[in-house]
């Protein structure tokens, strides 16, 4: 039997991500496996597409549009289009009475206040198998008449009036919901069904456990700094060390976070950090050259995810970012059953490559 081969990598480490508190393993060695990043797009289909300009018929009725010459809703003529999602998630309007019933970690592991073992802390009998109604909303924004299947296909206009289209459907929510969660899903192994470009939006009645979790944290720096901001020092210091940092202009910063949980993982970071993404107009600019750079890496935009963290109502301290993981690695059993991520590909090599990419 052959002696083991011995690597050059760096032993694996444990790093914790400031914003979450949630830890990732870099197991740089694991990428020695016979594995490979693989870009795989599917032909642009447009021939039978219910979001190409021209077929409105083919989706609910609008909820909103952008319609620079006017004209009537759920015809031709809008450069960025909002439905009701044909099979939503969470139904009806959000409560606008309802508690911030944000999944508050605590201690016991009794978070959130419909969680049945709270009854039990009571002394009551609690009723494990209760639920209750998944109220909000759910729509999609349709990113351009145009069959353009990647966000990365926008043009620069297009881009930006698609981010507009975000925060303008965001605020229409942000008072009434408990939390406002913007994604985008790109590609089959991203969970998207239909291949032209949208994002989904969801208004929800609770703050979810990750969105309190960083928010508890917020606070806790601002309360041990007397008034420190997190974002705002992971942002200065990223830029001091210079080693993840990607990109940086005047209004935002791109980074490969210190705790990246998965190969090429991005985020959006406002130079001068606010509460919510959807009152700012900070972020387009730097999400183009994250587009960019990733399509410059891999020959193509690869599938993936993207989403928006901003303040839940109600929030004291909070900063938005914008994050952005492509789908080039996998997840596993043991990220899985721990909720511990294993990245094999260290952020700083990342944003090495996607710095040299953008040239």
């Amino acid at each position: 039997m052959s002696p083991p081969r011995v690597h050059d990598d760096p032993p694996p480490e444990v790093r914790i991500d400031q914003l979450t508190g949630l830890r990732t393993i870099l197991a740089p060695a694991r990428a020695e496996r016979p594995i490979e990043f693989v870009n795989e797009r599917e032909e642009a289909r447009s021939e039978d597409c219910p979001f190409c300009e021209g077929r409105e018929d083919r989706t609910p009725q609008e909820t909103w549009a952008e319609r620079p010459g006017g004209g009537d809703a759920d015809g031709p003529g809008w450069k960025v289009r909002a439905v009701p999602n044909l099979y939503p998630a969470v139904a009806g309007e959000p409560d606008p009475a309802a508690t911030d019933t944000a999944d508050e970690p605590g201690e016991s592991g009794i978070s959130a206040a419909d969680d049945p073992l709270r009854a039990a802390a009571r002394g009551s009998e609690p009723d494990l198998f209760r639920p209750v109604p998944a109220t909000g909303r759910h729509e999609v924004i349709i990113h351009s008449p145009k069959h353009r299947p990647s966000l990365g296909e926008l043009d620069d206009g297009e881009l930006a009036a698609a981010v507009s289209a975000w925060r303008t459907r965001m605020r229409e929510f942000s008072e009434r919901a408990a939390y406002v969660q913007l994604i985008v899903n790109e590609g089959h192994e991203a969970g998207a069904s239909l291949e032209h470009s949208h994002a989904q939006l969801y208004a929800l009645d609770f703050v979810p456990a990750a969105i309190a979790r960083e928010r508890e944290r917020f606070t806790a720096y601002s309360e041990r700094t007397q008034g420190g901001d997190l974002l705002g020092a992971i942002g200065a210091e990223e830029v001091r060390r210079a080693e993840r940092l990607v990109a940086i202009d005047d209004d935002a910063m791109l980074i490969c976070p210190w705790a990246s949980r998965s190969p090429f993982e991005l985020r959006v970071l406002p130079r001068d950090p606010a509460p919510r993404f959807e009152e700012e107009d900070a972020g387009v600019g730097m999400l183009r050259r994250a587009l960019d750079a990733l399509a410059a890496r891999f020959d193509g935009v690869p599938q993936f995810n993207l989403w928006v963290v901003t303040a839940p109502r109600g929030a004291g301290h909070f900063s938005w970012h914008l994050d952005l993981a492509p789908r080039i690695g996998i997840r596993a059993g043991f990220e899985m059953s721990t909720g511990v991520e294993l990245n094999i590909y260290p952020p700083e090599k990342a944003a090495t490559e996607l710095r040299e990419a953008l040239g």
